[in-house]
Parts: C-alpha cells; sequence; structure tokens
C-alpha cells in the first residue's frame, strides 16, 4: 500500500507509533492495534535494541507489513530531537534508512531537517529511487520557537524536495499552541507539499484534535505506548476529530 491511497480517506490521518525493544513486544503492539484501525503505522526503530544488525530491521520491517496493510513509516529518531540513545553513528544511521529504502516494503521515511545536508539529499535520491516517500522533520522538546524558525523548517523541507514537511514543538502556554496553529495554516498556504504539525504535552492535546482545521494531514495516536509527550489514545482521538468535523463541517 502506498501513501496515495490514504487521499480517499478525509484527514487526518491517524498513526500509531510501534515503540517495542524487540520483536516481541512489537508483535503484541501491532495485535493491539491493529484492531483500532489507525490509516498508517510509525515503527520507531530508535526504540528497537538490536538496531544495529541490519538485517534483523529489515526483517521486521518485513513482518510489520505483512502483519499490517497500512502503510508503514520508518522513524530512528534522533536523541537531539526527543529519540531514544542508539548504537549507530550517523553514517550507520543513514546507511540503514539506505538498505530500508532499497530492501523492505516500508512506505516512508522520517530523518531530521536539521541533520547534515549531505546525508539529506543522499537519503532523497534512494528514496525518489526506490518509491519511498520522505518526511523532513523538525522537534523543538524545549518550547515554540518563534514564527519565523517554524516556517524557516518547514521551507527547507520543502527546498531538500521532502514529500512531507513535519513540525513538532512543546508549548509553555495556550498562546504557543494557538500560534501553532496559525502557523500551520501559513505553512499549508505557501507551501506545495503537505505538512504535518502537532503540539506536545497536555496543553499541546488540542493540535492534535484540531491541527487538521489548519492543514495538519496527520495526527498521531497512542495504541500502547505514546512516542511523544501528549499523545491521545486512538479511538478517544478518532472520536474528538469526528465529532468536531461534523459539529463544524470540513474547513477551508
Amino acid at each position: 500500500m502506498t501513501f496515495e491511497l490514504l487521499n480517499n480517506k478525509r484527514i487526518p490521518y491517524i498513526c500509531a507509533p510501534l515503540t517495542g525493544k524487540n520483536r516481541e513486544e512489537i508483535l503484541f503492539e501491532l495485535e493491539t492495534i491493529i484492531p483500532m484501525q489507525p490509516d498508517l503505522i510509525e515503527w520507531r526503530v530508535d526504540f528497537f535494541k538490536e538496531i544495529h544488525k541490519t538485517k534483523h530491521v529489515l526483517s521486521i520491517a518485513e513482518e510489520i507489513s505483512t502483519v499490517s496493510d497500512m502503510p508503514l513509516l520508518f522513524t530512528i529518531r534522533s536523541e537531539k530531537e526527543g529519540g531514544e540513545s542508539i548504537s549507530l553513528s550517523e553514517d550507520g544511521k543513514v546507511n540503514l534508512l539506505s538498505e530500508v529504502c532499497k530492501n523492505s516494503a516500508v512506505d516512508m521515511i522520517d530523518f531530521e531537517v536539521s541533520n547534515d545536508r549531505d546525508h539529506i539529499k543522499a537519503l532523497r535520491k534512494i528514496s525518489k529511487e526506490n518509491n519511498k516517500k520522505l518526511i523532513l522533520s523538525y522537534h523543538n522538546f524545549d518550547h515554540t520557537p518563534v514564527n519565523p524558525e517554524i516556517l524557516k523548517r518547514v521551507f527547507e523541507a520543502e527546498f531538500y524536495e521532502a514529500d512531507i514537511a513535519k513540525v513538532a514543538v512543546m508549548p509553555e502556554n495556550k498562546e504557543d499552541v494557538l500560534r501553532l496553529l496559525e502557523v500551520t495554516q501559513e505553512a499549508d498556504e505557501v507551501l506545495d507539499i503537505p505538512v504535518v504539525t502537532m503540539s506536545m504535552g497536555r496543553i499541546g492535546s488540542m493540535s492534535r484534535m484540531m491541527g487538521w482545521a489548519y492543514g495538519s494531514i496527520i495526527t498521531f495516536g497512542v495504541g500502547v505506548q505514546s512516542s511523544a509527550p501528549g499523545q491521545v489514545p486512538i479511538d478517544r482521538l478518532r472520536q474528538m476529530i469526528e465529532m468536531t468535523q461534523e459539529t463544524v463541517g470540513e474547513w477551508e
């Protein structure tokens, strides 16, 4: 299944993370998540303890794709942007992402837009050659930067020819959440690629439920274990989104 097949569904697409440390935990998560029917699954491979074993990682990716018919997003979140500590160097991380593009049924990969320019360009080339979507992302777990800084990140993602630009930031107050939604709307209007944004933590939960109204195409919900602060259980998230859409209709 390719990401385009989601286009016949109403946004936002709900993504459920897999954070298991080993194969058994990942398969248990899948058993729990699949009946919840998210639109796509993100495998957060930085949680996987055997990330250094490329063949094993490829095998697990294939197993996830076989068990589930949902599009699969493959992410090795950088420790500097909220990910787990891993045993791979940056070159090793890029090599693994490259192998995943070339030798797996993964649909999308995620890479931070703050990473080395040559690494970004290399992954863009390899992902295109293998018909994989590339999300270029920016995460700030400390605060919500000023609007021009956020916009700079999404423009960088577009500059590097990403298929999707993603931003996740930490609010200090409700005003930060509202500001992110405003920036999301602006980015959606000026970019030629889709955007995904979220404000993290409890205060930011509203953005996960209402971000679609401002242009964010994906929201992340908890299946078994959250991968970021403020994620809402899938069933509750879907219920709140559908209730809001029925009440206010499709926002333009």
